[in-house]
Parts: structure tokens; sequence; C-alpha cells
């Protein structure tokens, strides 16, 4: 037998009025969310879609970015490159001038001191930086000048005067991910993009009896290269021919000594696992590089030269009156020096159409996940303003149905 209390029914309507509040707020908390899922038993199967489509469209988003700042970053590369060619282009037709035979001697010297000022023009845009204040050409070391200009005296012109400019090296390229497991290489170094011709390593040192004592790594243009103990140089030749690095490994005939020679114009770059001494061993450098700059062995025979050293020796021969050098090596090294730098050009504008590409596709692809999500987790804002309006009207109802219903208590003959 159930004993009914003058307690009974306002407990009764407040609990159903909670419920009904409970179901209001919820509803309210949908529409602010913008979702139907606020918790996993609203809809498990489709709260598990959406958590893999909201993982996914994260990684979407980040793609995106990505690949954005590589189209922006691949074009300011293209510009200040075609910015070279075209500062190459002047100084080529200076050479063509100068090998003429029809300009004095005093003629050649103008010409010499504008190609001067061509090559401080040039080392500026090597040194360039991006709108984010890092250099363009020095791969991760984004924060150090690859070139400096080291100034002095040239025969036949004034002080002040550029003699060489040296390479300090550049890391690593830095690349990003565009798509799962797929990345794109960011930057060209300015031991690519600013050299002339194929360098040539040579050690002098005789290594038929070479042996690696344990197991360790070196590294050629960044490609990490294993060596186990017992190798011989033949082994290490070996290996390296089987890596990626842009080299060729072979003994030299004279010398006997390990040699190395790129096969693309291209600053050759050499360092040993930490803790080994492999290159130095063989001769080849002195130890790794400090900042980049290459390290070469005391007596090892490096040939070579960068963009730099194709101009500077052909302004100097400018200046010497040598019309035949400058007609054949002068020329011939501007050749060489325009030829890779092209080609360079050549595939930045590749890497560009390729993020291009995928920037375009994942801007579609996007869109679609967003509506896959929508459709699992989405709300539908007619039939939730809806049921809101409803669940609101019917709360106010009972609100005022408890206000007639429950009686008066003595609390209330007491305010």
């Amino acid at each position: 037998m159930r004993r009914v209390s003058t307690d009974m029914p306002n407990n009764d309507m407040q609990y159903y009025l909670r419920r009904q509040e409970e179901r209001l707020n919820n509803t309210q908390t949908k529409i602010a969310s913008q979702s139907r899922i606020l918790a996993l038993r609203d809809d498990p199967l489709a709260a598990s879609h959406a958590v893999r489509y909201q993982s996914y469209l994260a990684r979407l988003e980040r793609f995106e970015k990505n690949t954005y700042f590589a189209r922006e970053h691949f074009n300011n590369t293209y510009t200040y490159m075609n910015e070279a060619n075209s500062v190459l282009q002047r100084i080529r037709e200076l050479a063509v001038q100068g090998a003429h035979g029809t300009y004095s001697a005093d003629d050649m010297k103008i010409m010499a001191g504008e190609i001067n000022e061509l090559v401080k023009e040039l080392a500026d845009i090597a040194n360039a930086q991006g709108p984010d204040g890092k250099q363009i050409f020095a791969g991760d070391r984004a924060l150090s000048e690859p070139f400096r200009m080291v100034e002095g005296t040239v025969a036949g012109g004034g002080e002040s005067m550029v003699v060489r400019v040296e390479y300090r090296g550049a890391g690593a390229s830095r690349r990003t991910e565009i798509s799962d497991g797929a990345y794109i290489e960011l930057d060209i170094s300015g031991g690519e993009a600013f050299w002339a011709e194929k360098m040539q390593i040579i050690s002098t040192l005789d290594s038929s009896e070479f042996r690696v004592t344990e197991d360790t790594s070196v590294f050629v243009d960044g490609v990490e290269i294993p060596l186990s103990i017992g190798d011989t140089v033949q082994a290490v030749i070996a290996k390296i021919n089987d890596s990626a690095a842009p080299v060729k490994a072979y003994l030299d005939p004279q010398t006997r000594g390990l040699a190395l020679e790129g096969t693309n114009a291209h600053l050759i770059r050499l360092e040993d696992k930490e803790g080994s001494r492999i290159f130095q061993e063989l001769g080849l450098t002195r130890g790794n590089p400090q900042g980049g700059a290459p390290n070469w062995g005391d007596s090892a025979r490096v040939a070579g030269g960068s963009v730099f050293d194709m101009v500077i020796r052909l302004r100097d021969a400018l200046y010497r009156g040598d019309q035949e050098f400058v007609g054949s090596l002068g020329i011939g090294g501007m050749d060489l020096a325009l030829g890779n730098l092209e080609s360079k050009i050549a595939e930045i504008g590749s890497r560009e159409e390729r993020a291009e590409m995928t920037w375009q596709r994942l801007n579609q692809e996007i869109p679609n996940v967003s509506a896959q999500l929508g459709r699992e987790a989405g709300l539908d804002f007619v039939d939730a303003a809806t049921e809101l309006g409803m669940m609101d009207f019917a709360h106010r109802a009972a609100l005022q149905a408890a206000a007639k219903i429950l009686p008066p208590t003595l609390l209330d003959f007491l305010r």
C-alpha cells in the first residue's frame, strides 16, 4: 500500500521538471556546439566515425598549411634565382664583348669593373633572406649566410676588389610533409644553385692497406653510408656508389687514394659520424666541417669551382686584357654556371608545380571530409530549433500547471 504524503506531489513535480530542464539544456548545448553528439551513448557508431574524420581533417589542414608555405617558399626562391640568372646573362654579354677583339685594354677594364659590382650583387642574391628572415640558400642553417665576400687588391684593378667568395656551407635541405608519408624538399642550397663545375676530391694518401676498425657511418652530401668493421677502401667505394649520394667514388690510379667526383655541379659535403675518423684517415678531410664550411685535407687535391670562381676568373682576365682566355675559358665557365643555374631553376619550378597541385587537391578534399564529418555528427538546426521551441513551450506549461496544482504549505503563510 502506497502512503501519500503532502510532499509527494511536490517532489514528483520537481523530479520531472528537472528532467525536462536537463533535456532542454542538452538541446541548447547541441545547438551551441553544432553537434548532435555530446556523449558516446548518443550514437556510438557515428561517434567513432566522427573521431576518425576529425583526426583526418586535422592532418589535411596541417598538410594544406605546409603546401601553402612550400608554394610561397618556392616562389621566393624562384624569384631570386631568376635575378641571379639575369646577372649571369649580363656578365656573359660582357665576356662576349671582351672577347670580340674590337675593344681596347681600357674598355676591357671598364667591363671588369662592372663585373666586380655584379659579383657583389650575385653574392647579395646568394645570401638573400625570405620574408621570415631566414636565409633562402642556407638549408637547415637558415640563420647563417652561406657565402662571404673577401676583398683585396687585384692586378690591374683598384682596391677593395672581390678576390674570392668563400662558401661557408649550408646544412641539409629542409623538407615538409604534404600528405601522409609524402615529403617535398624545400631548399636548394648555395652549394647546388651557385656551383658551376663538377667537383673532384682526390686523396694523395695510399689507401691500399686501409681497413675500417669499427662499425660506423660516413655522410656524403647528407646521405648516411654505413660501414662495417674490416671494410677495405674498395668496399667503401662500392657502398658510396650504391648509395643515393650524387657522387661517383673510385680509386685514383696514380695516388692509390680514394677519389670522389660529383655526378652534377654541386659542392660535395663529406662528414664522419661523431667519434669516427674515416674520411680523415683516408686523407680527404681534416675533420668534420665547422658551420658547414668545406674542410678538405691538406694533401687532398680539389677541383671544381663555384659560379663566383668563374666570374672572378673572367673579371681578372679582362683586367689583364687576355682576350684569348675570355673567349675560351671565360665564356665556357659562364656557360657552365648558367647551365647549372637554369637546371636548378627548372627543378624549383617543378617542385612549385607539385606543391600547387597538392594544395589544390587538399582544398578539394578538406570540404569533402568536412561534409562527411557533418553527416555523422552535424546537427540539423531546423529540427533542433523546432524541438527546442516545443520543449520550451512544454516546460512553461508544466511550470504554470505546477503553480496551480501544488497546495500551499505552512511556509507560504509564514512569509
